[in-house]
């Protein structure tokens, strides 16, 4: 029988901590979720592997670029975030260890289903999953201090942003050429900021066109 205990210790080990990822919550966080369980059985010997999974049409994002972007969001223990484009629910059940409450936004009542069903079986109770337009983000549950959105996109909706609290941060990978970069946005009282924190070779996010929309 696979060993996934040890594959996710190895996953942490090998992709985690030697990429400077080096806040202890979300290492723990990593470690406490079953990857495999938020992956259809015929992918689930990838569960580990340092790549992009495509799950239902969605990306659940290699261990490495989705543990950087992370730490880089800052996260809080009382923070409320905005999981975007869940799939079946993994980056939420990771987010929820980090955050005080998820809110997870899919497309349709299939996704909805099946993510929730995930994430009740993986004891996951301080997260919801509700059905919208990513683009459109869950303006009536905000606003958010974290936002994280579950594969690339070739700008940042001003939707998206005007949802987030003072001091919120929203992490996405944005895909203008062949290479995307993994971007953390920060709302201020003010203005909005925007630090790079690495390359991300991730697809285009399914109803993401390049066309013009907001751009930093």
């Amino acid at each position: 029988m696979f060993d996934f205990a040890r594959s996710r210790q190895h996953m942490v080990d090998g992709q985690i901590r030697t990429n400077d990822v080096t806040d202890l919550r979300i290492i723990r966080a990593f470690k406490a979720v079953p990857r495999e369980a938020f992956i259809p059985v015929a992918k689930q010997a990838l569960a580990y592997s340092d790549v992009h999974i495509d799950v239902d049409g969605r990306s659940v994002m290699r261990p490495r670029d989705f543990s950087k972007m992370l730490q880089g969001l800052d996260i809080k223990p009382t923070d409320v975030a905005l999981d975007i484009g869940c799939a079946r629910g993994y980056s939420t059940a990771v987010l929820a260890q980090l955050c005080e409450t998820v809110v997870s936004l899919e497309v349709d009542d299939e996704r909805v289903e099946r993510a929730t069903e995930q994430l009740i079986d993986a004891n996951i109770m301080n997260a919801a999953v509700v059905k919208g337009d990513l683009k459109a983000g869950a303006r009536e549950h905000g606003p958010f201090d974290i936002i994280f959105v579950n594969g690339a996109v070739p700008n940042v909706p001003q939707s998206w942003l005007d949802q987030l609290a003072v001091g919120g941060r929203l992490a996405v990978v944005l895909l203008n050429g062949p290479i995307g970069h993994a971007v953390i946005y920060t709302r201020g009282k003010e203005a909005i900021g925007k630090t790079v924190i690495c390359d991300v070779n991730l697809p285009l996010m399914v109803g993401f066109k390049r066309e013009a929309s907001f751009e930093f």
